[in-house]
This record gives C-alpha cells, structure tokens and sequence, in this order.
C-alpha cells in the first residue's frame, strides 16, 4: 500500500495505473464498518484509493473537531491488510489552499434530521467530497448507510454538478449486540456502552409498531426505552420518505421509508437509521 499526503502523487498514480478507479473517503478512526466498504471497493474496481482526512469544514464546533479520535497507526495496518493500493492522508493545507466552501441548498433533504440540528454541516460535507473526487476522479465512491443522510446529499450533489461518479452506498455493519459501528463509539462510558444497543432495539421495535400505530405514539415509545437509560436523550426520531427524507404520516406497505434517529449522551452523540 502506497501512503501520500500529495495530490500531485495521487494524480500520477492514477493516471499510471489506468481501469476503473474505486474510492473510500474516510475521517480515519477506522472500524470493521470502513473496512467492509474499503474491501468492495477493492473487490470492484482495477485501483482501490481511500482518503483519511479530518475535515473542518464540517464541524458546527470546533471542540468536536479537536476531540475527533485519530488513530493512523491502527488505521494504516487495517488498509494494509485490506488489500488497498493507496492511501490519501492529506494535511489542511493541502486540501485547502484557499477557502473555496461550497454554498448549496439542498432544499427539503437538508432541512431535517441533521440539517436541521447542525446547520452548515452539508455544505462542509460536499466541499470535501468535491475537492477529493477533483483529486481522485474516481469511477465508484462508496459511503456507509449510516450516515443515510449524508449519502442522500451526495448524490444530490453529484447529480446536480454532474460529476461522472457511481455513489453507492452500503449497508450499516454492527456489532454483536447490534449497536452501529462508528468511530464515535470510543467516547462512551462503560455505563453507556453497555445500554447503547437499546438504540438498535428500539428502531426494530418501531418497525413493527408503524405497521400498526400512528407515527407520533410510535417515536414516543422509542423515545421512553431509549430515555429508560438516564445518560441518553434522544434528540430526534424520525419516520421519513427513503428518497426524499420527508416525514411520513403514516407507514405505506410498498413504498421504501426508513426511521432514522438521534440520541446524545454525556460525551458523544450517536446516530442510526434502518429501513422499514
């Protein structure tokens, strides 16, 4: 596995090896949910590329960017033994030479759930995805379902600008206890790690209730057995169109809806979502 910081490396690499380029950008801090993602890419296309970098642009507050964990030691042999051809760890300067932040409205898909609770975080996210996919002009890109939302503004921002990119996003890996893997995971008490898997089992829960039940008692029942744990909020749960990610009143047998939710904890702040 080759290691730059450059760009002008990464486009020379690209442009030696020819054939469909695949393409996993990451924030390092990586688990076996990257990773799955890291070895489809790698399964699907001639030249495996990722990317660690941290992204400022991204971050509502700047204490959160200072605490996000960074382990490249662990994440250097993970990709290693993935089988990735390169790896793009770039520093700020690099990325950035210039404040060139996108400023897009995204309209009904950026309004809720996240948007609406981390106003900008959007445009930080496809200010750097634009500025990697300048960089590695891949053919696939692929994102976790985890961050259901973020997938959904990428590719909205690819359609939009055109960009020649297949977004394809890949399912949410768990652990046993069936909470989602995700780097933020390490911030939780041991208290708090062990009730944590009650928010997996509250969204199970509320797919079979929506079947039966008006959305507004159904998000109450999440919340009571989510909040049964005093060290977890829940800062939103939602019921939403998997294409639009607009409310629904009620679930529809046929039609593609996912409940996505929120829940803060003393030190971190958890997301997940699954289809209905």
């Amino acid at each position: 596995m080759i290691i730059t910081g450059k760009i002008s490396e990464v486009r020379e690499f690209v442009a030696g090896k020819g054939g469909r380029v695949g393409f996993v950008p990451t924030m390092g801090a990586l688990h076996p949910g990257h990773i799955s993602l890291v070895r489809r890419c790698r399964d699907e296309n001639a030249v495996s590329i990722a990317s660690i970098f941290v992204n400022p642009t991204q971050f509502n507050d700047p204490k959160d960017l200072l605490k996000y964990p960074r382990t490249p030691e662990s994440d250097h042999r993970m990709l290693e033994d993935a089988g990735l051809d390169l790896l793009f760890e770039p520093q700020v300067a690099e990325i950035y030479p210039q404040e060139n932040r996108i400023e897009m409205d995204f309209g009904p898909l950026e309004r809720v759930m996240e948007g609406a609770h981390r106003p900008g975080h959007f445009n930080g996210v496809v200010t750097v995805v634009s500025r990697l996919f300048d960089i590695v002009r891949p053919d696939k890109a692929y994102f976790g379902e985890k961050d259901f939302q973020q997938l959904a503004i990428i590719r909205e921002w690819a359609r939009r600008v055109d960009f020649p990119v297949e977004i394809i996003g890949c399912p949410t890996l768990r652990e046993s206890d069936g909470l989602a893997m995700s780097s933020r995971n390490i911030h939780l008490s041991p208290a708090e790690r062990a009730a944590a898997p009650l928010i997996y089992k509250a969204l199970n829960m509320a797919a079979v209730a929506i079947r039966s039940s008006p959305v507004s008692i159904v998000a109450g029942l999440v919340r009571d057995m989510i909040e049964s744990f005093s060290g977890f909020k829940v800062q939103y749960i939602e019921f939403v169109d998997s294409n639009t990610l607009q409310p629904i009143e009620q679930y529809i047998p046929g039609r593609e809806q996912r409940a996505c939710i929120a829940v803060l904890t003393s030190s971190t702040r958890l997301i997940d979502n699954i289809a209905l």
